[in-house]
């Protein structure tokens, strides 16, 4: 007598973080090999500057003169190791969750898309003209803004100092990153005090995110629905 053994389901290989973290890192490290007067030309010439796209008297010629592409290439670009590790560190906490859920070409179009639209929020925010945005932080932020629709339930690690000892407490996602959200907001205005920081690239990224996943959440519900022959 033979049974047939049903085959277990693999798991697709999660790949779209990992690669997003190794590229980051080459990016920041080719262009620390750099002389400084070639880091600088390749932040201007590859950075978002205000006024390039929003200022344009002609978008479509502003699009053709490689405007756009400005707004993606900047995510690739920080300006020091602290920016890059602050960035990547948040990248795996929140990216790989929602890799795991959403799969790794959905996060993939998440980072780039989220990213874009963060520095063209930035960008208009600025209204000044030539001033550089670069950095994942806005990709970054949109990841956090998924994180929160897909799992609003999930608890996040945080270690608080009580006098001489560390104590590791599990604080509620929305809790947390809604206190994260209203700083974002509140040093939108008041920002400038704190440093050359794109708070509004922050904002942008985390509404695209939230509303991105709550979308591909949907569609893949609708099709696990159709597999299953509901």
């Amino acid at each position: 007598m033979f049974v047939a053994i049903p085959p277990r389901e693999k798991t697709p290989p999660r790949w779209a973080t990992p690669l997003l973290f190794a590229i980051l890192w080459l990016c920041f490290t080719v262009i620390a090999l750099m002389p400084e007067s070639g880091q600088r030309r390749l932040l201007l010439d590859w950075g978002a500057l205000s006024g390039t796209l929003v200022s344009a008297a002609d978008w479509w010629q502003s699009l053709r003169n490689g405007d756009a592409l400005r707004l993606f290439s900047a995510l690739f670009l920080h300006a020091d190791w602290a920016h890059l590790l602050g960035n990547l560190v948040f990248l795996l906490i929140f990216g790989l969750p929602a890799e795991r859920a959403m799969g790794s070409r959905r996060v993939l179009v998440l980072f780039l898309l989220g990213g874009a639209f963060a520095n063209l929020a930035a960008v208009i925010a600025i209204g000044t003209p030539d001033r550089l945005v670069i950095g994942a932080s806005g990709a970054v932020s949109a990841m956090i803004g998924a994180y929160l629709a897909l799992f609003p339930g999930a608890k996040l690690g945080v270690v608080v100092p009580l006098g001489l000892f560390l104590q590791f407490v599990k604080v509620p996602a929305p809790l947390l990153i809604g206190v994260w959200a209203l700083l974002q907001l509140v040093f939108t205005f008041i920002g400038p005090s704190f440093g050359a920081v794109a708070w509004s690239a922050h904002l942008a990224g985390f509404a695209f995110g939230g509303a991105f996943a709550l979308v591909a959440r949907a569609g893949i519900a609708r099709r696990l629905r159709r597999k299953r022959g509901y």
